[in-house]
């Protein structure tokens, strides 16, 4: 990144662009370049991250950043049999609720394994009738998915779910992220996060009320 910024400010060409680039000054020159706002030197490099246990509704959302790349778990070719599922906090904290939660699973469950089991008794392959009966599947069911942002977008991703008024599950898996990449790469992210971590909410009425916390 330090490289390719570099060569926006130097007449010397690409071969000798990373003669005297220390890690020392290179730091200062990619703190001095986040703080200008001067982004496009960001894309030239990513993170690739691998996210386990999310609900299919959160994957709706994180792949709405269409600035990127995926590759998610098939529910195609791979058995949604015996499928887990996310829980929502609000429902958790009922009993009640989580005792029906569940046992709305359970049937959904049962329905796909029927229609799986049907569907290839009339003739479908299996990987047919996991792909007709996937659509008995809930938004709660997990999946896996690999995902590669260059940090311009990630920035982008941050400003958007990191924010108190994203949706829950998005917004933890968008901090957890966060917090991996500042482990690795402190100095790009240091101003990374929900608009009102370097400026003012954009929320207007709709705000938390909690910009500073």
């Amino acid at each position: 990144v330090a490289a390719a910024a570099k060569l926006c400010y130097s007449d010397c060409g690409i071969d000798e662009i990373t003669e005297g680039l220390t890690t020392t000054n290179a730091e200062m020159f990619l703190g001095k370049l986040i703080d200008m706002g001067h982004e496009s030197p960001l894309e030239h490099a990513s993170f690739t991250f691998g996210i386990e246990g999310i609900s299919r509704a959160c994957s709706h959302q994180l792949v709405r950043h269409r600035i990127a790349s995926y590759s998610q778990k098939s529910q195609r070719y791979v058995s949604e049999g015996g499928f887990d599922y996310v829980i929502p906090p609000e429902i958790a904290k009922n009993d009640v609720l989580t005792r029906d939660y569940e046992s709305s699973m359970i049937y959904l469950e049962d329905c796909y394994g029927v229609f799986v089991r049907n569907l290839m008794a009339l003739g479908r392959t299996k990987e047919q009738a996991q792909e007709d009966a996937r659509y008995l599947l809930p938004n709660a069911c997990t999946t896996s998915i690999v995902t590669t942002m260059n940090i311009r977008i990630l920035l982008h991703f941050f400003k958007k779910r990191c924010c108190n008024r994203a949706q829950w599950e998005i917004r933890s898996v968008a901090d957890e992220m966060l917090r991996q990449c500042l482990k690795i790469a402190p100095i790009l992210f240091k101003n990374a996060g929900a608009p009102c971590v370097g400026g003012n909410c954009p929320e207007g009425t709709m705000t938390c009320g909690e910009p500073r916390q």
